[in-house]
């Protein structure tokens, strides 16, 4: 378990060595803003880490991160609502050319959808609403004789393809999206093994990244 001292000892180590090597990248970043291109939507898991998977420098990705990498389809009589707000901005005002959402395996908001959340999590229990779709579509489709392993792991894949589609809701990323200015894709990142797999959309399967 990482305790407190080790981040503060792991700061440090960054003042001293990494911010050091990026400190041209961050002040360019400070004298001329962030310029990131794509938009990297999530899990909050703490075993994936966006930058570490993709080996990407500061600046380069624009990170949103919750309980399931779930997007909420476009509704602006929401009163508050930081992912979408952050689709916004990137979309909006960043001019994101790439939207990727990564789910994962091992997920614990997907495999809350087939638990009984209780009264003392009311805003789980709500958030867990945006999976209820592809829960439901794993449920009719999926044999019976699948083992749960399989059935968590094709949930989290379907859920990555509904996330996708509740993207196209938000006015101006259809639109972006329509005219070829802005590309939607969904991963998958297997945290046991290092894996990471794309949708492919013709296939209408995951397939190898490489």
């Amino acid at each position: 378990m990482v305790k407190v001292q080790e981040l503060i000892d792991g700061y440090g180590k960054f003042k001293d060595e990494k911010f050091k090597k990026y400190e041209n990248k961050f002040l360019d970043l400070v004298e001329n803003g962030q310029r990131p291109k794509v938009l990297f939507i999530a899990c909050s898991d703490s075993r994936v880490d966006p930058a570490l998977i993709t080996l990407s420098q500061p600046g380069a990705l624009f990170v949103l991160r919750n309980i399931g990498n779930f997007v909420p389809p476009f509704s602006p009589d929401n009163d508050y609502h930081a992912t979408a707000a952050g689709i916004e901005y990137a979309v909006s005002v960043l001019g994101v050319t790439d939207i990727i959402v990564c789910g994962h395996s091992h997920c614990g908001a997907i495999n809350s959808l087939y638990q009984n959340i209780g009264s003392d999590m009311p805003h789980v229990k709500r958030w867990l609403d945006l999976g209820s779709e592809a829960k439901r579509h794993v449920e009719n489709s999926i044999d019976v004789s699948a083992s749960e392993d399989d059935k968590l792991e094709l949930t989290e894949k379907v859920s990555i393809i509904f996330q996708m589609k509740n993207l196209l809701t938000y006015p101006e990323v259809k639109s972006k999206v329509d005219s070829g200015e802005l590309y939607i894709r969904g991963w998958y990142y297997k945290i046991e093994n290092g894996e990471l797999e794309y949708f492919c959309d013709q296939d209408r399967e995951f397939l190898p990244m490489v």
